[in-house]
């Protein structure tokens, strides 16, 4: 049972308390049990140890409306008053301090200790004749300590680092004023001083508001008329090596953030020069191996190339790095450094640095030239990858390196090493991208006779590295020829790669010949499935699948000079007509991957030497213009002659950047070609078998006039067996048409029925089934497009060059 101090027999009175006490000192425990008390405590509460310990400390407290002892736990430190019961009833208002801490006894836990000065009238006077002599003597923080080693006297400066007044502090020790580590210590040195030791250096913790915060103190004696010490005076300022700590602290912190922000390694051992000179050396140099190494160089030496050379804005002028190979013997700093895998501290004077000046002056010119006195040397490692060397000097500053100071140079080294890996591995995802990019655009563009075509691709230079931009130009039947610009949102090797397999998606469609709108509502249906597939496979944020992508697609046929295009969120193709530049009206259409959303085909007839100019947004989009401006600069390009159309691509380029581009940019630019009548000829067949005879005699004819007779005997095999195969399978009208460019001889019979043909293999005893197989043997390729109503079936065969 707990048991509960003795209630008074008459009211609660203020008692003095007794003179000469010692310091009253309790310990509570987390859950308010008393688990210390000290003699003071006993003299001046009246409890003995035996009846107090394991009681609630709340059984103390004599104002039953206030709980003082609630207040006094809810923070690291509280002081105040107490109103606190006497064994015997009476009432003692008392000045106390408390104090949270770890607890000795339980790991993890924390108590408080309570503490309260008792002092009389006597020990006050003489505390004020001890404080005055202390502060006619004491120049900055101070306190002084009477022979008890309790403080009599506290100065300002004191009180506002302590956060405490100086009656709250009388009478108390230092180890109950701040009883945090080196207090003991401190006392003992008080101790020697009393003794007549003399003057005492020590090291405190004062500020409760900075724990970790070191002061430099003095203990000096305080002596009476008669030479007697009498006191002891406390003098403290902040420890200078703390101040060196937080300036270390503060230059890690700014190495983290100016460190490693480039993806290209000499830039990152620049960095490294510029933060740390002139904050930690007055000069620096950085060498970097040809290619990074596993393990230890080689026993005969290493071969450098200075990436960095920095010197403090006074200092002497250095030679700037010239990328020469820089050769070091095993022994020199740089070589000793990369050999045992660890930095080193060379002092002035020391001998190998003064062989390496002497023996290689190359490498060892701004050591010689900067007169450094001291001098360090790191090596930049990652992992088990070594990059290079880094190397500090002193000559301005007349302290040399020491151990804290290579510690901070290889923190340092370590962050520049963990950037140029970084850099490495960049510069390595984006050649990878790079090529796997350029691998998918394509690598020539083909033969064709509808339009003249010249291409640009620019690179990002951006962090977010290449993007998925890309053209293709796609041959279609009957001399038609697709143009596609798209962009793929993203950057690096997963937009490469959606990019890949967006751009053979639109080739094969473009070979089964849809309208531009057909197929961009197909093109679409692929995004969103490759969105779903990557999507399960993937969470990550990257992982679009392509949504979003954008796609223009337009077939131009020389034949009827009519353009047809659809988009699909990208930007419309521009014009040039006559020295007019325009956009084309095409609907814009939502990007791919959306899902379910129409597109639009627009066609229009071009003249004869029109320009049609495709290109992704990273156009549009220059730095130092709004898309307005950006808009006339490239009609104003557009619109003037050119000899060529590779001058037109550079000068659009060259007249809309000042700088790399920030975003990929496609560019595809062509002038329209006419095939006119006498390279085409057409004739609608009368629906009858009989016909066949007809068109072999229309077409042999109209080779004789074109002067290809040398291609009448295979022509006349296909005209055969395609007409023959319309007025079968087909439905009238049937029309033959042959078309003659350059290169190719193109024969279309079309017929109103949609059923398309098939080639099939023929048994022995079959008598037909043999067309179709034949056409493709005698030809390079041959297919089928549709229309609204019925279908072409054409077959292409290319003319000797003769």
């Amino acid at each position: 049972m707990e048991r509960r101090p003795t209630p008074p027999s008459q009211p609660a009175q203020t008692h003095a308390v007794p003179q000469g006490a010692r310091t009253a000192t309790v310990t509570v425990d987390e859950r308010g049990v008393v688990s210390g008390w000290s003699d003071g405590a006993r003299l001046l509460l009246g409890y003995p140890p035996a009846e107090i310990l394991g009681q609630r400390a709340a059984l103390l407290l004599a104002d039953p409306g206030r709980d003082t002892w609630r207040e006094a736990a809810a923070g690291p430190r509280w002081n105040g008053t107490a109103a606190l019961r006497h064994r015997d009833g009476h009432r003692l208002d008392l000045d106390v301090l408390v104090h949270r801490r770890p607890s000795g006894e339980r790991p993890g836990g924390t108590d408080w200790l309570v503490v309260s000065p008792v002092t009389g009238p006597a020990a006050a006077a003489a505390g004020q004749a001890l404080g005055e002599w202390a502060f006619q003597q004491s120049p900055c923080v101070s306190a002084v300590f009477d022979e008890g080693l309790r403080l009599a006297r506290a100065g300002a400066a004191t009180q506002r680092t302590l956060s405490l007044a100086e009656g709250m502090m009388r009478g108390l020790r230092l180890t109950d004023i701040v009883p945090y580590e080196g207090s003991a210590e401190a006392e003992s040195s008080m101790r020697r001083v009393l003794d007549g030791a003399g003057p005492q250096e020590i090291r405190l913790h004062l500020d409760p508001a900075d724990p970790e915060r070191t002061w430099h103190a003095w203990l000096m004696p305080l002596t009476d008329s008669d030479g007697r010490v009498r006191a002891v005076a406390l003098t403290a300022h902040a420890d200078a090596s703390q101040q060196l700590v937080r300036r270390r602290m503060l230059l890690l912190s700014d190495a983290g953030v100016r460190i490693g922000t480039s993806s290209d390694v000499q830039r990152t051992a620049q960095e490294l020069a510029e933060v740390t000179v002139p904050a930690f050396a007055d000069v620096c140099a950085v060498d970097l191996l040809d290619a990074p190494r596993h393990g230890a160089p080689p026993p005969d030496g290493v071969a450098l190339r200075r990436a960095a050379v920095r010197s403090a804005p006074d200092g002497p002028p250095l030679p700037r790095p010239s990328g020469e190979v820089l050769r070091c013997p095993p022994w020199s700093p740089p070589g000793r450094c990369l050999t045992e895998g660890r930095g080193t501290v060379y002092p002035g004077g020391d001998e190998i640095v003064g062989r390496w000046a002497r023996e290689d002056p190359q490498a060892a010119a701004w050591v010689r030239e900067s007169e450094a006195h001291s001098l360090l040397a790191v090596p930049l490692r990652a992992g088990d990858i070594t990059f290079g060397v880094a190397l500090f000097g002193r000559n301005r500053r007349t302290e040399p390196f020491d151990a804290d100071d290579l510690w901070l140079a290889e923190q340092l080294a370590a962050r520049t090493a963990a950037g140029m890996q970084g850099a490495a591995r960049a510069q390595r995802q984006h050649t990878t991208t790079m090529t796997l990019q350029r691998s998918l655009l394509p690598q020539t563009l083909p033969e064709q006779a509808a339009l003249d075509i010249a291409t640009r691709y620019l690179p990002s230079v951006s962090q977010a590295g290449v993007g998925g931009d890309w053209f293709d130009v796609i041959p279609l039947s009957g001399t038609r020829v697709a143009l596609v610009v798209g962009d793929v949102v993203g950057h690096g090797m997963r937009a490469a790669a959606t990019m890949g397999r967006v751009r053979t998606a639109v080739r094969t469609l473009a070979d089964v010949d849809l309208p531009p709108d057909e197929l961009l509502s197909h093109l679409d249906d692929l995004v969103v499935h490759l969105s779903a597939e990557e999507a399960g496979a993937d969470n990550a944020a990257d992982t679009a699948g392509g949504v979003g992508t954008t796609c223009l697609y337009g077939v131009y046929d020389p034949v009827t000079r009519r353009l047809c295009a659809a988009r699909a969120g990208h930007p419309p193709p521009a014009v040039v007509t006559a020295g007019t530049v325009r956009f084309l009206d095409v609907p814009a259409g939502p990007p791919l991957g959306l899902g379910g959303l129409p597109f639009e085909s627009y066609e229009t007839e071009l003249p004869e030497g029109s320009l049609i100019a495709l290109y992704t947004n990273g156009l549009l989009e220059p730095r130092e213009h709004d898309i307005d401006e950006a808009l006339d600069t490239m009609f104003a390009a557009l619109a003037r002659p050119a000899r060529s159309l590779d001058t037109v691509c550079d000068r659009v380029l060259t007249s809309m950047l000042t700088h790399r581009p920030d975003d990929d940019i496609a560019l595809l630019v062509a002038r329209t070609r006419a095939l006119h009548a006498d390279r085409v000829a057409t004739w609608e067949l009368p629906f009858d078998l009989a016909a066949v005879a007809e068109a072999r005699k229309l077409a042999t004819g109209q080779l004789a006039d074109w002067r290809l007779e040398e291609a009448a005997f295979i022509t006349e095999l296909i005209v055969s067996e395609m007409v023959t195969n319309a007025f079968r399978y087909g439905r009238p009208p049937v029309r033959l048409r042959l078309i003659h460019d350059d290169h190719t001889l193109t024969c279309e019979v079309f017929d109103s029925s949609n059923t398309a043909p098939h080639m099939r293999r023929a048994h022995t005893y079959d008598e037909g089934g043999r067309g179709l197989l034949l056409v493709g043997q005698l030809t390079q390729r041959w297919g089928t497009r549709h229309a609204g109503t019925g279908k072409t079936v054409w077959a292409e065969q290319y003319l000797a060059e003769g």
